[in-house]
């Protein structure tokens, strides 16, 4: 890849993905520099988004939601210059994606919004899937960048329509966890083995990539962080607010939502999305 603006690659947030991503773009030859609003003792750990600002050309994005994503463009705003590709990697409503889009553009700089799909490792294997929007040109010439830490990278449309999409599919994914979950605790209630559970999904039209992915985890009990659900919840909360605004009845994603609330009250935010299914377990166990 030439040299023209894209050899300094920046990182914000360092969670699950962005640590990942990180990696992959050090490994890739490129100079990577990091930053987190928590310190981490990594290479090139910067003091802020205005430091960065003036070491990279490309900044990476992957923060919490849209609040952080236009706090983050305002303090990169005053370092930022025609230089510059702000490359928005979080899943944010697509109101603050166009806020923080229109901040950066008129610094001069060139923003793409790009959240992915796949979770931890999806990263770890440089197998995310980005859909981006905004202006094509920018998105060719930070395909290579992206392509680092992705198997595909896909043209969606205008700033804030690949994150509606995103959002969109994270309804889906959110949706179809919590069925997994509910059909799980009808056979753990019936006293099935849930093995047998797995077995028949095997050769069912209702079988995924997500749920081969989910239902060991549930049925082992085990619940480690791949994408959250205090971040499923956020998305969620994305998805009813704008079906509010289009006037689009959700029930499946407001069933969901209340039921990821009330597991997030248990203090299982930080755990697996698929954390739903432990209320199951929690009440069999209370049973015996």
């Amino acid at each position: 890849m030439d040299s023209e603006g894209v050899e300094k690659v920046g990182v914000i947030g360092l969670g699950i993905i962005g640590t990942r991503v990180a990696g992959l773009l050090a490994k890739s030859g490129r100079h990577v520099y990091v930053w987190s609003r928590t310190p981490k003792p990594v290479p090139n750990f910067l003091g802020s988004p205005a430091e960065m600002a003036r070491l990279t050309d490309v900044i990476q994005l992957f923060v919490t939601d849209g609040e952080a994503l236009i706090q983050m463009a305002e303090a990169l705003r005053e370092g930022l210059g025609k230089k510059h590709t702000v490359v928005n990697c979080s899943t944010s409503d697509p109101e603050s994606v166009v806020e923080a889009y229109q901040i950066v553009k008129d610094t001069g700089a060139s923003f793409l919004d790009a959240p992915f799909t796949g979770s931890k490792e999806a990263a770890e294997k440089g197998a995310l899937v980005y859909y981006t929007g905004g202006d094509p040109k920018v998105l060719e010439k930070m395909r290579p960048i992206l392509e680092v830490s992705a198997k595909e990278v896909l043209y969606l449309g205008r700033v804030g329509e690949a994150s509606l999409l995103k959002i969109a599919t994270n309804m889906i994914a959110a949706s179809t966890v919590e069925a997994l979950a509910e059909a799980y605790g009808l056979i753990h209630a019936a006293g099935i083995d849930p093995d047998r559970l797995i077995e028949a999904l095997e050769h069912n039209g209702s079988s995924s990539p997500l749920v081969r992915m989910k239902l060991p985890g549930i049925v082992e009990q085990e619940y480690e962080t791949h994408f959250s659900l205090n971040n499923m919840f956020k998305d969620i909360q994305y998805a009813l607010q704008l079906g509010k605004r289009l006037n689009v009845e959700m029930p499946a994603s407001s069933t969901t939502a209340n039921v990821m609330f009330r597991q997030m009250q248990k203090g299982l935010g930080d755990f697996d999305f698929s954390v739903v299914a432990k209320r199951f377990q929690e009440a069999k166990s209370k049973k015996s």
